[in-house]
């Protein structure tokens, strides 16, 4: 019997937490002669009762595993750590505040099991549940992304998706500290079928995703992706000549016609202010990936687990 595992990563989900057991426990129960399913919830240092709830399910069932981190790592370093100590067959990845549909799992299972996909994963049609704002940023975001990055994301990918083994073992070969996941899944490759999936509200509690956050997440992806900002200081550069010497030129006709009424001063204002915004945004481009490179090279681990149930997890000072 092949084995299944559906990690949920989890912060402060206390209160829908219980729905969503009984929703996976409905989808998967008819399966259970096919698989072997296992649900590894990770606890992102939630500062509610979402431990104490997962350890009661745990108490209850086998099946129930669960990791939790010392504190609050962010929903990359929940998926990574699921991912690393998952052993199953078939891995899933599947957000706990249902807004993504546990009814797809079983056909996800079969287009990774029966039909020789590699990745079965869902993209949203409808932006349901999300701001206007938000959703109006969203779609910017991956314009950018996808004009600029050298591979291409999937704008209404979500993180929702049942993969083989072999491709949970090349996303887990990526070193990286600052993990952009929709990236990864895309840069990684292999055959991929998507599930047109209905966005939903969420069962209960709020969402995690500020706009501060989001706006992390994407200059994290922006800049994982593609070195074309890199580029920019050159073409601001070429481009802020061409500009210095029209100005120049113009300021020079002006100043050499017999009724010259053009302040020489504004001109060399202007000149000065506009080059003076290139080069401060140039070093602050450079600096973002300074910043990155400095965290790469400090090796840090992206989670550190408190406590497990998980037998091979060492949880004395146990990093990821």
């Amino acid at each position: 019997m092949k084995s299944v595992t559906l990690i949920v990563p989890c912060y402060n989900e206390a209160d829908v937490l219980t729905m969503l057991l009984k929703e996976l426990t409905r989808v998967t129960m008819p399966l259970s002669g096919q698989y072997c399913f296992k649900f590894l919830f990770v606890n992102d240092g939630s500062s509610d009762a979402t431990l104490d709830i997962v350890k009661s399910f745990a108490e209850r069932s086998d099946a129930i595993q669960y990791i939790s981190f010392s504190r609050n790592f962010g929903k990359e370093a929940a998926m990574l750590a699921g991912m690393k100590y998952a052993d199953s067959d078939f891995i899933g990845l599947i957000d706990a505040d249902l807004q993504h549909s546990p009814d797809l799992i079983p056909e996800m299972l079969q287009a990774v099991d029966s039909e020789g996909y590699d990745v079965a994963a869902a993209c949203r049609t409808d932006r349901v549940g999300e701001s206007k704002l938000k959703s109006m940023l969203s779609a910017q975001f991956y314009k950018v992304i996808n004009r600029v990055s050298e591979i291409r994301i999937n704008d209404n990918a979500q993180d929702f998706r049942i993969m083989r083994r072999k491709v949970v073992d090349a996303i887990l070969s990526m070193p990286e500290s600052i993990r952009f996941s929709k990236g990864i899944f895309s840069w990684v490759g292999f055959r991929v079928k998507w599930f047109p999936h209905e966005n939903r509200e969420r069962a209960a509690g709020e969402t995690k995703w500020s706009i501060k956050k989001l706006a992390k997440y994407a200059i994290d992806g922006i800049l994982g992706y593609t070195s074309s900002p890199l580029r920019l200081p050159l073409y601001l550069g070429v481009v802020s000549c061409f500009a210095a010497c029209i100005l120049a030129l113009y300021g020079l006709i002006r100043f050499c016609m017999p009724t010259a009424d053009f302040p020489m001063y504004a001109l060399l204002l202007a000149a000065i202010l506009f080059m003076s915004g290139i080069v401060l945004c140039c070093v602050g481009l450079i600096g973002e990936y300074l910043a990155r490179v400095y965290t790469e090279t400090k090796r840090r681990p992206p989670f550190i687990i408190s406590e497990s149930n998980i037998n091979n997890i060492r949880v004395d000072h146990q990093k990821g």
